[in-house]
């Protein structure tokens, strides 16, 4: 690497630890609720929760780097837009879409050849709508992005960002609650169906609750 490419390689760096304060603090606490309900709720197993959590994660990277590319296309008219209240009606949508999922997805996976494809679709959209939430690191990426008024480096600064967001506890605490979910149903098998209705109301309450906050 040339002394030219110094600055930028630095300027990633400070970008992705700026993603990890998200994904240690903020991330979990805003997220853990809708991926908590989804996991318990679908009964999952510890390793499939693991593996939905990185679909969450992986839909919080494309997110990111979508907003940042955007931002280095149109500058900080995108700042506007994250401030106002796309993100709720978004994630409102999303989540209520995910409790209906929980409802229906038994009788739509048992037809369904590509069932972990499936499995990992809710969790993917929820990371990448939850990335819409507005807070001073994300617009901080966006401005910079704006201020480099290039798409390709904003697609690299929110790549950079997001997979710093990925670094998140979600990846221990969301199987720890998938297997607390899965010894219910162990002792108590007629738990199933109404883990699965808690965690659908759940989701599709945190939802009305994030349109309501839109309206």
């Amino acid at each position: 690497m040339g002394y030219e490419d110094a600055p930028q390689a630095v300027s990633l760096l400070s970008i992705w630890v700026l993603g990890i304060s998200v994904g240690l603090t903020a991330c979990t606490a805003t997220c853990l609720p809708f991926m908590g309900a989804l996991v318990v709720g679908a009964g999952h197993s510890p390793m499939t929760a693991f593996r939905q959590t990185g679909s969450f994660a992986l839909g919080k990277v494309m997110a990111y780097a979508v907003l940042g590319a955007v931002a280095g296309l149109f500058g900080e008219v995108l700042l506007d837009v994250i401030e106002s209240n796309l993100g709720n009606w978004l994630i409102g949508g999303a989540s209520i879409l995910a409790g209906a999922f929980l409802i229906y997805a038994p009788k739509v996976a048992k037809g369904c050849s590509t069932s972990r494809l499936f499995q990992g679709a809710p969790p993917f959209v929820l990371g990448f709508v939850l990335s819409f939430v507005p807070c001073a690191p994300l617009a901080a990426l966006l401005a910079a992005a704006a201020l480099g008024a290039d798409p390709v480096q904003g697609l690299a600064m929110g790549t950079a960002f997001g997979m710093g967001a990925a670094l998140t506890p979600l990846f221990v605490v969301v199987p720890l609650l998938s297997h607390f979910g899965r010894e219910l149903v162990n002792e108590r098998p007629t738990m199933m169906v109404a883990l699965r209705w808690t965690g659908a109301l759940v989701l599709i309450a945190l939802g009305l609750r994030r349109i309501l906050l839109a309206w």
